[in-house]
């Protein structure tokens, strides 16, 4: 059964097929005329190029830029079916279409570019922000230490507490946490609880005590600076 005609058709012989005009064979590409397999030379075909499918757009342009184009099909014997492996074109269309998509790869890549600077803009400022409120929350906190927990706790896509909705919003719960999980880290002997097999809530427990003395200096630090 020959596939809906949508134009010119052309096939991929799965038998061994000569030209029936000139005798040429086998042939990797046919047209059938009247019934009768003709090389793409003698069907005026000869001229054009495969461009194999995958490629959508470059496909869809091609076609658009070609004068002459056809599709060409092999039967599937398992599903039983044609099934389409690409267009013959222009060799000049192709060459046109082949420029139109690399403009259009080049114009991606440059908005990708101004994306990325956008969004790493975007990224510094609420890093900023993010740090001046944790000196607002513990006036006692080193700058350059707030300026490293905001950048982490805000680092885009680490699903940390800072890209949260609570993060984005400055909520001070979110700002402590971001603290708390420095202080837990770097100022107290959590991690080597951990590394010795010490269950989590239970390392948590043992070093509350620290990381509250901690975070008291650095609020007390601003209370005796105000007085």
């Amino acid at each position: 059964m020959l596939p809906p005609l949508t134009g010119l058709l052309v096939f991929q012989p799965l038998k061994r097929r000569n030209c029936a005009e000139c005798q040429r064979g086998p042939l990797p590409l046919l047209v059938l005329e009247d019934g009768a397999p003709r090389c793409l030379d003698c069907a005026d075909l000869g001229h054009l190029v495969f461009l194999p499918s995958g490629d959508t757009a470059l496909t869809r342009r091609s076609r658009e830029e070609s004068t002459l184009s056809a599709v060409v099909v092999r039967f599937n014997r398992r599903k039983s079916r044609y099934e389409r492996q690409g267009v013959l074109v222009e060799e000049a269309a192709l060459a046109r279409a082949e420029q139109r998509c690399l403009a259009d790869a080049e114009a991606r890549r440059r908005r990708r570019v101004r994306d990325a600077r956008r969004r790493a803009a975007q990224d510094e400022l609420f890093a900023l922000t993010f740090a001046a409120e944790i000196g607002r929350l513990y006036p006692g906190c080193p700058a350059g230490r707030a300026r490293a927990i905001a950048a982490h706790a805000s680092e885009r896509g680490s699903g940390r507490v800072g890209r949260s909705a609570a993060g984005r919003a400055l909520t001070e719960g979110a700002v402590t946490s971001a603290v708390v999980a420095s202080v837990r880290h770097l100022d107290t002997p959590y991690d080597r609880l951990l590394m010795s097999g010490v269950p989590r809530h239970e390392a948590r427990r043992r070093i509350a005590a620290a990381v509250e003395t901690v975070l008291r200096g650095w609020t007390e630090a601003g209370l005796g600076s105000a007085g």
